[in-house]
């Protein structure tokens, strides 16, 4: 028998970068060219252009996050040295250009794609929303892959669920607790913030920072 891997503890950011719409712009693609793609195999060009959207995450990210892994429609990454990490308002800075890179890449869907069906023209529905936490987890091996654990990376995952779009007032924003914010000195002067409450969790406030006006 192999003998288990030792987990390692870390103490540092917890990033998840969302895709809002994802899935019900995939259904509705699916369902519009159930016909003339999925019946021959083919697949429609959506699914390579949600793969470059994520991708593009991951370029802008990743350094100085550390990729942990793709979760559908969202990029989970983390650090394990804040100290390499940017601070300030130059953290939101490198999460405003990922999110730049991400209207470009949208934008440029319309002039590759050939098709002009309302399901494929949902694209424009798509957008990103960043969620950003600090604090203690566990990395380990579980069968194969390396994974974090731990509540605050439980929390992080929570924390998709807020009213900061409400506060936005759209979907696009970065979330920041203040674990986070003190963490990596982001200034949070001015800014509007949001209290959740979560089971077996302390009230938790997080800042947000719209991309976009509304």
């Amino acid at each position: 028998m192999k003998s288990p891997s030792i987990p390692s503890a870390a103490n540092g950011p917890l990033l998840l970068a969302d895709i809002s719409g994802y899935t019900s712009f995939l259904q509705s693609v699916a369902v519009s060219h159930r016909d003339d793609a999925f019946a021959n195999g083919a697949v429609p060009d959506a699914y390579a252009m949600m793969s470059d959207l994520l991708d593009g995450i991951v370029q802008r990210v990743v350094p100085p996050f550390t990729l942990s892994k793709l979760e559908g429609d969202a990029v989970f990454a983390y650090a394990v040295d804040p100290a390499q990490m940017p601070r300030g308002a130059a953290m939101v800075g490198c999460l405003t250009e990922c999110y730049a890179d991400f209207r470009r890449r949208l934008s440029m869907a319309h002039g590759i794609w050939s098709c002009r069906c309302e399901a494929c023209s949902r694209i424009d529905d798509l957008d990103l929303k960043f969620i950003l936490h600090a604090g203690p987890f566990v990395i380990q091996s579980i069968a194969g892959s390396r994974e974090l654990v731990g509540p605050e990376v439980v929390m992080a995952h929570r924390l998709m669920k807020t009213g900061a779009a409400a506060v936005a007032g759209h979907g696009a924003y970065v979330l920041i607790t203040d674990a986070a914010a003190a963490q990596f000195d982001v200034p949070t002067d001015g800014v509007l913030s949001v209290v959740e409450t979560y089971e077996h969790y302390k009230p938790i406030r997080a800042h947000v920072y719209p991309l976009r006006e509304a």
